[in-house]
């Protein structure tokens, strides 16, 4: 679909400017944490600097507002992902600060703002993820695991409330659309002993479309102009041109023009998972817990 470019009146889009110019900058400076500036960031974005001087001047407040004023350090926070034993705990805690940032701006009524959001979360994406190319679009409502595991190539789109899981490592070639609602893991759980977890790099290819509701396996591979149909459920290798549906999603087709170089259609979707494993280590002095406390022996061992 051919789109057509948008432009905010000229007070607003000074206003925009500004703003994103002046967060990016806080956040590239030495002058102060990523923690500051988040907080900081984030008593403005929802209107609460009255209340958030008070609080420090030592009023009185009540015990909603001081949670509430508390929630804008991200350092008085936790994500689900910093439950996971494995992570690099130097590296996550700038990019959960980062990842709460993003949260709750698309919490605020700014969010809704399309021009103002996606340069807004695009500057977010060049200091969360390990790399980000330009011209990428993020809607609202995606969320994480770290952030700081995905690379993300040009011109990229990514709409409403996609996951992408970065538990292992993901890649994202150039071009590539992300329809709402997909979900694109890099970790997979053992079938058994489901607190056993395994990484993965995951990787969707240039030009590539992953659309509506669509799951991408751990480990999976999307090839360059491949598709993946509405709803379908990834659990193998997507050759390039193919357009795979379904659940396990299968290629059906070759797309239009492409059947030259594209694999056939008998030898596609391969599981290749095994081959893009991560290994990790945990430490000696990592405090781990089984949630679930689960007697996994087998009913004749018992």
């Amino acid at each position: 679909m051919t789109k057509r470019h948008v432009t905010l009146p000229g007070g607003a889009e000074a206003g925009v400017r500004a703003f994103i110019e002046d967060v990016d900058e806080r956040l590239r400076g030495d002058d102060e944490s990523t923690c500051e500036v988040v907080e900081d960031v984030l008593v403005d974005l929802h209107g609460d600097r009255d209340a958030y001087e008070r609080w420090q001047n030592d009023a009185d407040v009540s015990p909603a507002e001081r949670v509430r004023l508390q929630g804008y350090d991200p350092c008085n926070t936790t994500l689900e992902s910093e439950y996971y034993a494995e992570k690099d705990e130097e590296t996550f805690e700038t990019s959960k600060h980062l990842q709460w940032l993003w949260r709750q701006f698309d919490a605020t009524p700014m969010a809704d703002n399309v021009e103002f959001a996606l340069r807004f979360r695009a500057m977010l994406a060049d200091h969360l993820f390990e790399e980000c190319g330009d011209g990428c679009r993020f809607f609202k409502g995606i969320t994480f695991t770290y952030g700081h595991n995905i690379t993300v190539g040009d011109n990229v789109v990514v709409h409403d409330d996609v996951h992408l899981d970065d538990r292992g490592k993901l890649t994202i070639g150039d071009r590539v659309s992300i329809s709402d609602d997909a979900h694109i893991y890099s970790h997979d759980h053992d079938v058994v002993d489901q607190t056993a977890v395994e990484n993965y790099h995951t990787i969707i290819e240039d030009d590539a479309r992953i659309t509506y509701d669509t799951m991408v396996r751990a480990g999976c591979k999307i090839g360059e102009n491949a598709v993946v149909g509405a709803k379908a459920a990834v659990s193998s290798d997507v050759p390039a041109h193919h357009v795979a549906v379904g659940s396990p999603a299968k290629s059906v087709k070759v797309k239009p023009g492409w059947e030259s170089v594209a694999e056939p259609l008998e030898d596609a979707n391969v599981n290749r998972q095994a081959e893009r494993r991560i290994e990790y280590e945990l430490d000696d002095d990592v405090d781990v817990f089984d949630e679930f406390r689960r007697d996994l022996t087998p009913p004749g061992d018992r």
